[in-house]
């Protein structure tokens, strides 16, 4: 056996010699990056080893590739690779994500809050030889409503805190059950949590449920993506067996809990008073995270286990609030148009807009709502990781120190999360990168980098030296390593901006499907409303520019934030919402892509980088 040790975390594990650092990793519930579920295709698990340990190791052939001279001196291996036969120190590197991309609404219009947490402060009469009357009934008969269901684990310790308050206390009720009992007048702290868990990001909101206020929030990386940077490499893994699947399900509520932790150590709220959950998700996130086997949802013809919103006590979960919250996952609409999708139309209120309204949930999956004509139409595309960064050279997450914005005149000029020296570019930052690039004559409208000498010499010098060849093949120089953290080029090669364009050819195709169906033409279209993080910073003329939009005005066009969240803060904070949501979930109509020769027909004239 060999212990790993990773900083700057100090987490540590015991694995088999053998083992690889990835798999330790595992082990410790410490994240790193990867996109092929160590796998060794992706390159981005590197991690650094001091030089003295590294004759402890032994790697395959081929990791090289993904390593420059620079960082095999530095000792930076790649941990899926790497295989550990004594004790070591692994130091990870460090990279700080932008929590505040995924924006979202404050706070909630207050006829909007209703509820179902409801508390009541009661003064109750002490029980006597006259008065024999059972601790649950003499709580029960306070009440408005007395048809209140038996709640063990509410009742288990009720009789200490009844004694303990004088019977001065507050019953928490959710809906006809309730949740809790607590010691003296409570009613001013009452709190819930609204949980957006997408494949790449979890979201996590507390918020005053009697305010409707937003008190905190965090965003974190999905530490699924251990397991693999899209919805089928985990539904692969989860397929294995129950282990792997109890692995998935532990990775994303230990993520939780750990937000949850420090959500509530920077507001003083305690777990306890956290009396309700409501989480959203595509299809296979919901599965995992109440740990339902998601296997058949990756063959045709893509069954989900379920489909209406499910509610489940937080301790059978092992969430960590109140044991006896209920934590409810909204409805989902198929396979792949899952219960963010929904939350998406609860928040923008789609069925209710006037004329055509186009949304469009961008990320690892593509999810898109067409409204208007009194129907509701979904579809997704498997968009890829591009759109997040995953599978590009130099892609990275939306974190500090990630390319944002590309403007190429005379030369190539940057915006980098934070302020910073770039170490990578993440998705808003490529869309941008790319319609300069076709806009200057770098990259074709057919998606080939510029070669030829006719198109070199319309380039300017300064843009013209940064298109190079390499064995690997052409690639264009975005920044160059004196420039960088970390010392090397930042390139989009070709392979990137082939991604790039399958990615948005599977999205536009996706668009032109359903406008068939709804049978209206681009000048139709009222609005196109952009969800999500990747919606809320891409700028609209960029993704207008690569044909990644059909060819609207782009005032138009606008975002919305994480309208994801916003479903679930809505469906938390008001029990007439969440019944909305289960409606807007019946009322949709789900056009499978699969099965439809029209997609293929439009993905192939969507490839062209021309609106």
């Amino acid at each position: 056996m060999a212990k790993v040790t990773f900083l700057p975390s100090f987490k540590t594990a015991e694995v088999s010699d053998g083992s690889t650092i990835f798999q330790a990793a595992i082990t410790a519930g410490v994240l790193i990056e990867s996109t092929c579920s160590g796998r060794g295709t992706c390159g981005k698990c590197k991690v650094q080893i001091p030089r003295e340990q590294m004759d402890s190791f032994a790697h395959s052939e081929g990791a090289e590739k993904f390593l420059s001279d620079t960082e095999l001196a530095a000792g930076w291996v790649l941990a899926c690779q790497y295989k550990v036969n004594s004790d070591v120190t692994v130091v990870l590197r460090e990279e700080r994500d932008a929590h505040e991309r995924k924006t979202a609404l404050n706070r909630v219009h207050a006829d909007e809050i209703r509820p179902s947490i409801k508390k009541y402060p009661l003064t109750l009469t002490k029980p006597s030889v006259h008065d024999q009357t059972p601790d649950w009934e003499r709580v029960r008969s306070a009440l408005p409503n007395r048809n209140i269901s038996f709640n063990l684990l509410t009742a288990a310790n009720l009789a200490k805190v009844l004694r303990q308050a004088e019977f001065k206390i507050t019953a928490v009720l959710d809906g006809e059950s309730i949740v809790a009992v607590e010691q003296g007048n409570t009613v001013e702290r009452c709190y819930g949590l609204a949980v957006d868990i997408g494949t790449t990001t979890v979201v996590v909101y507390l918020l005053d449920l009697n305010r409707g206020a937003v008190l905190a929030s965090s965003s974190v990386t999905n530490p699924q993506r251990l397991f693999g940077a899209d919805v089928i490499s985990r539904i692969s893994y989860a397929a294995k067996g129950s282990i792997e699947l109890k692995q998935l399900q532990t990775a994303v509520i230990k993520g939780l809990n750990d937000t949850v932790s420090k959500l509530c150590a920077n507001t003083g709220v305690s777990g306890n008073e956290i009396y309700q959950a409501v989480v959203v998700g595509n299809t296979t996130m919901s599965h995992l995270f109440v740990g339902i086997d998601p296997t058949y949802l990756a063959p045709a013809p893509y069954i989900p286990v379920f489909r209406q919103a499910i509610q489940v006590e937080a301790r059978e979960l092992g969430l960590n609030i109140l044991g006896t919250g209920k934590v409810i996952v909204l409805p989902n609409v198929a396979g792949y148009v899952g219960a963010d999708t929904v939350a998406v139309m609860l928040a923008t209120k789609i069925d209710q807009l006037p004329g055509i309204t186009l949304a469009i949930d961008i990320g690892t999956n593509g999810e898109m709502i067409l409204a208007g004509k009194q129907r509701i139409l979904t579809c997704s595309t498997a968009a890829g990781p591009a759109f997040e960064g995953a599978e590009i050279r130099c892609g990275m997450r939306a974190a500090e120190g990630a390319i944002e914005g590309v403007t190429i005149k005379d030369d190539v000029q940057l915006a980098v999360i934070g302020n910073t020296l770039p170490s990578g570019i993440c998705g808003s930052g490529l869309i941008d990168a790319i319609a300069e690039m076709a806009r200057s004559g770098v990259v074709s409208l057919t998606g080939r980098l510029a070669g030829t000498s006719d198109q070199l010499k319309e380039l300017p010098p300064s843009v013209r030296r940064r298109l190079r060849r390499t064995d690997q093949g052409s690639e264009f120089v975005l920044a160059w390593g004196e420039a960088t953290a970390t010392g090397e080029d930042i390139v989009l090669t070709q392979k990137d901006v082939r991604e790039l364009q399958l990615a948005k050819g599977a999205i536009r195709a996706g668009i032109h499907v359903l406008m068939g169906e709804m049978g209206i033409t681009p000048e139709d279209i009222d609005r196109i409303l952009l969800a999500g993080a990747f919606g809320n910073y891409i700028k609209k003329e960029s993704a207008l520019q690569i044909g990644l939009l059909p060819p609207v005005p782009a005032e138009r066009v606008r975002s919305v934030g994480n309208a994801a969240g916003d479903g679930a803060k809505l469906a938390l904070l008001s029990t007439h919402e969440r019944m909305r949501s289960s409606a807007l979930a019946d009322q949709a109509e789900h056009v499978e892509l699969s099965t439809r020769s029209d997609f293929q027909e439009q993905f192939v004239k969507a490839l062209s980088y021309l609106r």
